[in-house]
């Protein structure tokens, strides 16, 4: 391609809005641009960065055995209604009217397309397991779209489904892809950390995303220094230390507390750490129910945790109004009085003496204690891990953040027991629900984390497996010499099948090597009176700061030998 000829160059200047490293650069290097908030025109030089690496997705899963297929972006919204996932999805699903009425999903993800295809065929055992995937459009009306293709609305997303017998054979499945997916990020140069998930809205008992450290994405972990242990904060275990095992239990004792309604008013009246108190929040569970969840006062609710305990996907805290209706003041919630269902996390076995309040305003307990003075109904796991904490055994549990690349699911029966038909003739002749797994690949959003883990102060670095191009030919000057030889060497690299982008440009060297730099092809050729009086040319690679000459005679093999 010659760049005067390419649709999108590079501008100079961008929003203030842009905040993001990727976001800037994939715009400021004409690979993006915005059409409304949260979707994206991919320009010529992106697509074809998407396109490999759909073709190195595409290739590592045929390689699986693996299958293709396309559904319809639009699902017959009965679909959804069968699994009851038109109201507990974790972003507004976007509903459409054909002319005769009907009523589809704009498919944010496919479960329920891709059972519905398999359970058209008469699958025996004998046919077990297969694993369908595609490669689709994607809408999502989530609430923020943010950082350009970090955070979006509308997206190209790698979606696989695998069917089984059991759940043995699925976790064969589960396996292979997991090592796949590492073998597909390594390849296309991003290091990730598998971490332990929630399976959210998708359903299924237990997850693993795959997710690249940086400091732009939106995942907090935590894992041991070795990553044996690695999980999203929302559903990491941690130890709880007991905190003052050999103190006196005090007795019971209600008192005036001249405070505000926040934990550290506590901590200021008491001159005493956070954990001294009891935190208590009012929940209110499938807009009906009010639960009581109290924990330690330096913990707070995991409430991804919480809605597991309390089986619901509805879950919001208490208004003002609410809680006085029960009897109660907001900032001084007791956990011993309220006639409500009470959840504890394990945290409230740690500590001797609380403090808490007395559901009345300006009116605490003190020296409460778990067992003695008050129980709840479900004690289980349901805070977030605070910043210092430590698995059961010790080890040190790091805090990290980061971009979430990819996933994959156990999904078990969840859609096949919900979609009828949705079964196997077994080897006894009786049907059985299929047992299935899912698999996620973001292709824009991994696009975009290249673009954060390689860059520098001048631009894009891109690895060679996905680059637009392998070479740049930039020819500097009007001297009739140097643009013969360019566009020589330009067409030899075409007829040898390396992928090359010549600035033919009658723009300045200053403009022509700062466009180089910020588009990031990994190999830059620059040709000028000067390399011609030497008969080479000047060599740079985009990841190294030094360039080199190499004879015009020897720069053929030597990018043959570099593009392999």
């Amino acid at each position: 391609m010659k760049y005067s000829k390419l649709f999108g160059k590079t501008v100079k200047d961008v929003s203030q809005e842009i905040k993001l490293v990727s976001h800037k650069l994939l715009y400021q290097a004409g690979f993006i641009r915005e059409s409304v908030a949260g979707r994206y025109y991919f320009l010529p030089l992106g697509i074809r960065v998407r396109e490999k690496i759909v073709a190195i997705i595409e290739k590592h899963m045929n390689a699986t055995g693996a299958q293709k297929l396309i559904t319809p972006v639009l699902h017959p919204l009965e679909l959804w209604e069968e699994t009851n996932r038109t109201s507990s999805v974790g972003f507004e699903l976007m509903t459409v009217k054909d002319q005769r009425g009907a009523a589809f999903a704009l498919g944010g993800t496919a479960e329920e397309m891709m059972v519905d295809l398999v359970r058209k065929f008469n699958v025996s055992y004998k046919d077990l397991p297969f694993n369908i995937y595609q490669f689709s459009q994607k809408f999502r009306d989530e609430l923020r779209a943010r950082g350009g293709l970090l955070r979006v609305r509308e997206f190209l997303m790698k979606d696989a489904y695998s069917f089984h017998a059991d759940e043995k054979d699925f976790k064969e499945e589960y396996k292979k892809m997991g090592d796949t997916y590492t073998a597909i990020f390594n390849e296309i140069g991003l290091d990730t950390v598998v971490i332990e998930s929630d399976n959210g809205y998708i359903g299924g008992d237990y997850c693993h995303e795959f997710v690249v450290e940086s400091p732009a994405g939106e995942s907090r972990f935590l894992m041991t220094e070795d990553r044996s242990y690695a999980a999203h904060e929302e559903v990491a275990v941690f130890k709880r230390d007991e905190m003052n095992p050999d103190e006196e239990i005090l007795p019971l004792e209600v008192k005036d507390a001249p405070r505000g309604p926040t934990i550290a008013d506590g901590v200021k009246l008491y001159d005493k750490p956070a954990w001294r108190q009891i935190k208590t929040v009012v929940y209110v569970v499938d807009d009906d129910e009010k639960v009581l969840v109290s924990l330690r006062g330096d913990l707070d609710v995991n409430e991804i945790k919480l809605k597991h305990v309390l089986q619901t996907t509805i879950l919001r805290p208490a208004t003002e109004d609410e809680i006085k209706e029960l009897g109660s003041v907001v900032g001084f919630v007791s956990p011993l009085n309220l006639d409500l269902k009470k959840v504890g996390d394990l945290s409230l076995k740690t500590v001797k003496n609380f403090y808490t309040g007395a559901d009345e305003n300006q009116k605490d307990t003190l020296n409460v204690n778990y067992e003695r003075d008050f129980t709840v109904d479900i004690l289980d796991d349901i805070a977030l891990p605070p910043d210092d904490c430590t698995t059961e055994d010790g080890k040190k549990l790091i805090e990290g953040h980061g971009i979430e690349v990819g996933n994959i699911f156990q999904l078990g029966t969840h859609y096949t027991d919900r979609m009828s038909g949705s079964v196997f003739t077994d080897q006894d002749g009786k049907e059985k629900p299929f047992y299935m797994g899912c698999y996620g690949i973001g292709i824009g959003r991994t696009l975009g984390t290249v673009v954060e883990m390689f860059h520098d102060d001048n631009g894009i670095i891109w690895p060679k497996a996905i680059a637009p191009y392998l070479v740049h030919i930039v020819s500097i000057g009007k001297d009739e010499k140097v643009i013969e030889e360019a566009e020589k060497l330009y067409e030899q690299l075409q007829e040898a099948g390396i992928d090359v982008l010549y600035d033919d440009r009658q723009e300045s060297a200053g403009k022509k090597l700062n466009d180089a730099d910020l588009m990031g092809i990994p190999l830059r050729l620059v040709m000028s009176n000067r390399t011609m009086e030497a008969g080479a040319v000047e060599w740079k690679l985009r990841a190294e700061k030094d360039a080199i000459s190499v004879p015009l005679a020897e720069v053929m093999s030597k990018i043959q030998e570099f593009a392999q």
